[in-house]
């Protein structure tokens, strides 16, 4: 998730970035680059929480043109750049001539052995995140429909990626502390105590929601112009990242716009499961990773202008989000629609889920 930030000039602008041999990236840039080209400025680009992301300016003979660069630089990330980093760089490959739109590979350093940190560089995407409430009914459709062309990109032998990992357990759900609704988090966690539905897989994102999404175009017609952060892609279920994008939804705009988005994605022609308990377990699977307070996503979104998005605001959003679903999908009463929160700009609070 990614927009400008702070500018500034030279190879590296951001001072903050400037652990390790700084020379090393710059060095190994510039290798990257065409005959002629050089590095003459870079920004930091804001509203990431993996990696630190870098808009470089390149000129040369024929130009300029703007590339990025993402750096593992937090000690957990380091050990994992090999995969994060590797999935990337071969998902990139996959999608030139595709119409996903992706930015192009430009090279790797998975392991950090020429960078300072283990590096991606790629090309840069226009377009801007947008996450205010304004508009945020309007990027739905687009959303959902962006959403299934992803679902229905062709992967075989070598280019499938790895199979979807949960990102949560029944053991592992922190239940936010003073909650008002503890059956609420007991009975959602006791959805996921059973084994993963079968299901029909197809390519995900595993990560897609509006902070990895590029807009262009008024707020009343807005156009996805790049979809960014690929390091977790994954082969599942299309629920699972139906739901992700729901509860990222649900969070930024009340819970409401979390329970609309399956059925814009169902409107543009995807496919959920077909049994209620099925698409419950996979909404709750997704929505109980993000507690006790989405603070994960939170730190990103605040540090891009929603700083309305409080520890308290999220937790309280979640918790209801939790019990609109358990009473939508589960056949029974989760208290979910008398708490603050139950609408916002997605629509009407019932959906048929």
């Amino acid at each position: 998730m990614i927009t400008d930030g702070d500018t500034g000039t030279g190879t590296d602008g951001d001072r903050r970035y400037a652990g390790g041999d700084r020379d090393a990236t710059r060095n190994w840039v510039a290798e990257q680059l065409r005959a002629g080209e050089r590095i003459t400025g870079a920004e930091r680009l804001r509203g990431g929480w993996t990696a630190r992301m870098r808009r470089l300016r390149i000129e040369g003979p024929h130009g300029t043109r703007l590339l990025v660069l993402r750096s593992f630089a937090e000690p957990f990330y380091r050990r994992h750049a090999p995969g994060l980093l590797g999935r990337e760089a071969e998902v990139l490959r996959l999608f030139a001539g595709t119409e996903v739109p992706a930015a192009a590979f430009v090279a790797a350093d998975p392991t950090g052995e020429h960078c300072d940190h283990p590096s991606l560089l790629m090309t840069h995407l226009p377009g801007e995140v947008r996450l205010d409430d304004a508009g945020a009914a309007a990027r739905t459709g687009p959303l959902a429909r962006q959403l299934l062309a992803v679902h229905r990109l062709p992967a075989t032998g070598a280019a499938r990626p790895r199979a979807y990992q949960p990102w949560t357990a029944p053991d592992r759900v922190r239940v936010p502390e003073g909650t008002r609704r503890p059956e609420v988090w007991r009975r959602a966690v006791d959805v996921i105590r059973r084994d993963a539905p079968a299901h029909r897989a197809c390519f995900l994102h595993r990560d897609y929601h509006p902070g990895n999404v590029l807009f262009s175009g008024d707020a009343h017609a807005p156009r996805i112009t790049g979809l960014v952060d690929w390091v977790e892609t994954s082969w599942g279920p299309a629920d699972l990242d139906v739901a992700h994008c729901s509860t990222a939804l649900a969070l930024l705009h009340g819970p409401a716009a979390g329970l609309a988005f399956p059925d814009a994605y169902r409107a543009a022609g995807g496919v959920l499961a077909p049994d209620r308990a099925d698409r419950l377990y996979w909404r709750l699977l997704d929505a109980l990773a993000f507690a006790p307070d989405a603070e994960k996503v939170a730190v990103p979104w605040r540090e891009l202008g929603r700083t309305d998005l409080t520890p308290g605001v999220l937790s309280e959003r979640l918790e209801t989000y939790l019990g609109l679903l358990l009473d939508r999908l589960g056949g029974g009463d989760g208290h979910g629609g008398g708490r603050p929160g139950g609408a916002g700009p997605g629509g009407a609070a019932r959906t048929s889920g």
